[in-house]
């Protein structure tokens, strides 16, 4: 397959404005059976969204894809396959019990000694499953293989989501760096409970962050307990870096100290924070809360949120993130299999992404670990109701009128540990330290700062996307 034909459609220069479109329409499409097509510091992430990267100064040398071949599709066995996702114990049982129906074995890895270990040319890994911001550093060093025969075979009997397509480019023409595998983002939870004390007039479809903080603190009255939560302990780096900061400042660094920064951190320490039930500063997965009943709202990863609408799918909803004075922000994410340029037993690789993306695989995918397919024809007839609820919540979500993707980190290699940590830095200082908030966002500000002149890495969506090491602006 000429993968031009995707880049001549979806150009990064458009892709920002169709990623929310299409994400919905792949989840619309699984939910309703239409033909539409649709961490590294955690690395349960439970996945990236397409990103504008510009391609490598020098075109990568030309690795030849393995050939797809009927034997090759038919074992997987022998595949070295690492996978930089599903590392809670739960989560990789899960998994591993789908990959057995293909007789495949996995490694969870760690995002950094796994992309060291490629970079390094170990020749040990056969397939690489990541998130998309994996990929850049290992294509910046021709570490991949191109996938577009791959995808051109896969495509005889399969289509793949073109936008993910795109993503897989990162900035080339013609050089695609991984397959698209699977999709997620984070949503909104709420207890049936809850809705009694919702504040009269607001849409919960469409609620906003200042009618949120009135939702809890309703809770917190009527029932004399906080019954609103968050997971501290778990991905809330995303909370802050994809939600919070881009609804209120229209972006994820660039205005990271912004006078708008400054009054959303007022009202977070002084407002929202005293809602929230204490043990979320304990809380990794919020489907558990959920179920015990101590939250009755509460913010997470689809994936970390399913066995609360599969196991009472009448007791809770699922609804978009709040919207702030600067739109709606949320965090579409997908995850790629990609073929290390001297992966020794690239055919069975290029088996395991085969087995991947079979609509039934998929389907599994979605039914277990709450990722949403990249691929059409997946058969959700008997998939559990929860999967419904999620899927109706993040299209609406993705198509809210002031929707504001926030695109995770891209270009920070294997520092981008640090970002994550410098956000949960501002927010532990100021919020559960009580520090003064302008000085805490200079400090940090400084800090991501020279993360991005060390690494080089340019913006990245919803901040203005320009060459050179991102530019954190200057407190007010």
């Amino acid at each position: 397959m000429n993968t031009q034909h995707y880049s001549d459609r979806w150009r990064a220069g458009r892709l920002l404005r169709i990623v929310a479109l299409l994400l919905a329409g792949a989840l619309v499409a699984a939910s309703c059976g239409s033909d539409d097509p649709e961490d590294s510091s955690q690395s349960s992430e439970t996945t990236e969204a397409p990103a504008t990267t510009e391609a490598p100064d020098d075109s990568p040398d030309e690795t030849e894809a393995p050939a797809t071949t009927e034997a090759a599709m038919a074992d997987g066995s022998d595949a070295l396959f690492v996978s930089l996702q599903f590392a809670p114990v739960e989560e990789a049982e899960k998994f591993r019990a789908i990959l057995d129906g293909g007789s495949i074995e996995v490694t969870i890895g760690e995002e950094g000694p796994t992309l060291d270990q490629i970079l390094a040319g170990s020749g040990s890994i056969d397939v690489l499953g990541a998130l998309h911001g994996a990929f850049p550093p290992l294509a910046s060093e021709n570490a991949m293989t191109n996938m577009s025969d791959v995808l051109e075979d896969l495509s005889a009997d399969r289509a793949i989501a073109p936008a993910f397509v795109e993503s897989g480019l990162l900035g080339t023409d013609d050089y695609l760096n991984y397959i698209p595998w699977a999709q997620a983002t984070y949503i909104m939870a709420a207890n049936t409970d809850a809705l009694e004390y919702l504040p009269e007039g607001a849409d919960v479809n469409a609620i906003t962050w200042d009618e949120l903080a009135v939702w809890c603190t309703n809770m917190l009255v009527g029932e004399g307990t906080e019954k609103c939560g968050l997971p501290k302990a778990g991905l809330f780096h995303r909370f802050l870096e994809g939600y919070m900061w881009p609804s209120f400042t229209g972006g994820m660094v660039s205005n990271f100290r912004s006078a708008e920064a400054v009054e959303m951190m007022t009202w977070a320490r002084d407002t929202l924070w005293p809602t929230m039930n204490p043990e979320s500063i304990n809380y990794e997965f919020m489907q558990e809360p959920l179920l015990s009943g101590d939250v009755w709202v509460a913010f997470d990863h689809t994936a970390r949120l399913i066995d609360a609408f599969n196991e009472d799918p009448d007791q809770y909803i699922a609804f978009p993130a709040p919207a702030g004075p600067a739109g709606r922000g949320f965090m579409p994410v997908i995850v790629g299999l990609g073929i290390p340029a001297d992966a020794p037993n690239p055919d069975a690789g290029a088996a395991v992404i085969e087995f991947l993306t079979r609509p039934d695989t998929q389907g599994q995918i979605l039914a277990e670990l709450g990722f949403f397919p990249v691929v059409d024809g997946v058969d959700l007839s008997n998939l559990p109701v929860g999967v419904q609820i999620e899927a109706d919540a993040v299209a609406a979500q993705a198509n809210s009128a002031d929707a504001l993707p926030a695109l995770l980190p891209i270009g920070l290699g294997d520092r981008g540990g640090e970002i994550n940590q410098i956000f949960r830095n501002a927010f532990d200082r100021i919020v559960i330290d009580g520090e003064d908030i302008a000085t805490v966002l200079d400090e940090e500000g400084d800090n991501l700062q020279a993360l991005f002149n060390e690494t080089g890495a340019p913006c990245w969506a919803p901040d203005p996307i320009g060459d050179g090491p991102c530019q954190i602006l200057p407190a007010p």
